[in-house]
């Protein structure tokens, strides 16, 4: 990637989080409640972060004491050293017919990289993931990771380049009619999806695992930059976000015609 290109990617993102940062409160604590397992929540004495720990008993889980319609989610976040487990941040609405928005670190085999999993769903239909290798260590210093959930599209950011894009077009699905409050959570997985078929097994004699948050941000009510913003990638950031998934991307479901039989989604018809 050319630097000057890159620089006028990140500072497009950098500008909306600040106008969010002008939003949303200071203190972790007054935008987040634990809604699962307390005891292994840590928050920081200055409030501006806190730490997910997994132990043999329980993960953990805060949420956001406001639902959104329509949000920008912006975390930093440090993912710790363990395989089968998975570290989360993602909006969901709530009820069996839930509209979702993941971005979602799954543990891998000791040694080797982290999945970067994305995924969607509109009334608990998902069916939507598109998985990365990163291209940086997530273990070894904080990243940042950004939910953008406009009215016309969601886009999904890392360290401020878009990843993956998914537009509200015409006769596709899009979560457009319920409030989603924002989640942060970690816990061990079983699910075939998230072990590599149930290969990758977590190693409790390493426990307790701690992965850090800092400098969480949502928007505390619908007025924020997203309903006036851009409804495209500008060019720059098409070119990242191409560059990224044609090193980086291991699985696109819009690409896997054997597990639709052929019926591929609608929007996939965008790419």
């Amino acid at each position: 990637m050319e630097m000057c290109s890159r620089t006028r990617s990140i500072l497009v993102a950098t500008a909306v989080a600040a106008a969010v940062l002008s939003l949303a409160g200071a203190n972790v604590l007054d935008d987040f409640a634990v809604d699962w397992a307390p005891q292994n929540v840590r928050f920081a004495e200055d409030g501006r972060g806190v730490s997910l720990q997994l132990d043999r008993s329980a993960g953990c889980r805060i949420r956001t004491k406001t639902s959104f319609l329509y949000l920008l989610s912006y975390s930093w976040f440090q993912v710790t050293r363990q395989a089968s487990f998975q570290l989360s941040t993602y909006t969901s609405s709530e009820g069996r017919q839930h509209d979702e928005i993941d971005f979602e670190f799954l543990g891998n085999a000791a040694g080797q990289p982290y999945t970067i999993h994305t995924n969607m769903f509109v009334a608990a239909m998902g069916n939507r993931e598109v998985q990365f290798k990163p291209w940086f260590d997530p273990t070894t210093g904080f990243h940042n990771y950004t939910i953008s959930w406009s009215p016309c599209m969601i886009v999904w950011f890392v360290d401020g380049v878009p990843i993956r894009l998914y537009k509200n077009s015409q006769g596709v699905a899009f979560p457009s009619s319920q409030q989603m409050s924002g989640f942060m959570s970690i816990w061990a997985s079983t699910d075939a999806w998230a072990t590599q078929g149930g290969r990758v097994r977590t190693d409790w004699s390493k426990a307790p695992f701690v992965s850090n948050y800092r400098d969480i941000r949502l928007p505390v009510n619908d007025d924020f930059p997203a309903h006036s913003g851009p409804c495209e990638l500008n060019k720059d950031q098409m070119g990242h976000m191409q560059e990224i998934q044609g090193k980086y991307m291991l699985y696109n479901y819009c690409h896997d015609s054997k597990r639709f039989n052929g019926q591929m989604p609608g929007e996939c018809k965008q790419y």
